[in-house]
């Protein structure tokens, strides 16, 4: 009789049937799943971050090149990146590089009530200890703009580092304020402490830019032979590319008060022996109203003509002003 086999068969089969399948084993959940999860436009906001700082960065290199076309096209660069960057804002509206470069871009727009709410907006999300020096520098220099001083003291001492071509600016515009609050010897020490001494001679776009700073520092505390000797350790060290590297630099900066520059070129041109081009700076910046140095520069100019008149034949080249002008950079053959 088969009937026990056959039953055992199926109670087997049963058995077999009723097993249960093993367990799939459920993958990690890989990064992109994450990223898309927390910032699911990050790749299209970082491709939009990326070209906004190369149209950004043509006006700056054009400044070494062709000035006139860098006019013309500046704004249509800065406005194409704004443009970009409001779009790029409503996708991540808590990306700190965003929020920096349109901050930027409406700065260099002439916006300085939309460039304020984008750096600050950044500062606030990064937090004060951790506000990217380019952000608080230039938050310095808006307030210099709008006269609180102490609000630009505040951010500028944020923007203060190891001195690089992005803090450089901020370092110059921290020492040009406290210079201008009447701490002439404070300002002097934050760009002799900013600049390294074992670099002292070799002259980068930062050291070029601080360097000559300090000797208008010197110059305007009436300290001629130290503004002296800084020009002409400037010269020893780029010879040729003297005039060439500091006009470069004061073309890239951009002077919260605007008649600065003026007093900057008097001092170039009256340091390369060009006091024609000199005199005429010295007279714009006394002629911008009542600037701080007005007393100064008109001691430029008084200086000069002094030396005109003592030597009426002689050519301007050949005077001595005020300043004692260092040998000019010698030439190419």
């Amino acid at each position: 009789m088969r009937w026990p086999w056959v039953f055992s068969i199926a109670i087997a089969s049963s058995i077999a049937e009723a097993r249960p399948e093993p367990p799939v084993r459920q993958r990690a959940p890989n990064v992109d799943f994450w990223k898309e999860l927390i910032d699911p436009n990050a790749d299209e906001v970082n491709a939009i971050v990326g070209k906004a700082r190369e149209l950004m960065l043509r006006p700056d290199h054009a400044l070494n090149g062709d000035t006139d076309w860098a006019v013309e096209q500046r704004a249509k660069f800065y406005r194409d990146a704004r443009n970009m960057l409001d779009y790029a804002r409503k996708l991540s509206p808590q990306n700190t590089e965003v929020l920096a470069l349109l901050g930027r871009a409406n700065d260099e727009l002439g916006d300085t009530k939309a460039a304020l709410e984008a750096l600050e907006a950044c500062a606030r999300v990064t937090g004060p200890d951790k506000v990217p020096i380019e952000v608080a520098g230039r938050l310095g220099a808006i307030q210099i703009r709008l006269g609180d001083l102490d609000a630009a003291l505040e951010w500028l001492r944020l923007a203060q580092g190891p001195l690089s071509t992005i803090s450089a600016p901020a370092i110059v515009n921290l020492a040009n304020v406290l210079a201008a609050k009447g701490d002439s010897a404070r300002a002097i020490d934050t760009l002799i402490g900013a600049i390294p001494a074992s670099m002292l001679g070799n002259f980068s776009n930062d050291i070029t830019l601080a360097s000559f700073a300090l000797a208008v520092l010197y110059d305007r505390d009436e300290q001629r032979s130290a503004a002296f000797a800084v020009l002409d350790q400037m010269q020893n060290g780029l010879q040729q590319q003297y005039a060439i590297y500091v006009q470069n630099e004061l073309a890239k900066l951009r002077f919260p008060n605007a008649e600065d520059l003026h007093y900057y070129r008097g001092l170039l041109y009256e340091s390369l022996g060009q006091y024609v081009e000199a005199r005429a700076e010295w007279a714009h910046y006394a002629a911008s109203g009542d600037t701080p140095w007005r007393a100064r520069a008109l001691d430029h100019i008084a200086a000069i003509d002094a030396q005109r008149r003592a030597n009426p034949g002689a050519p301007l080249q050949t005077l001595n002003p005020a300043v004692p002008s260092p040998r000019r950079p010698r030439r190419h053959p």
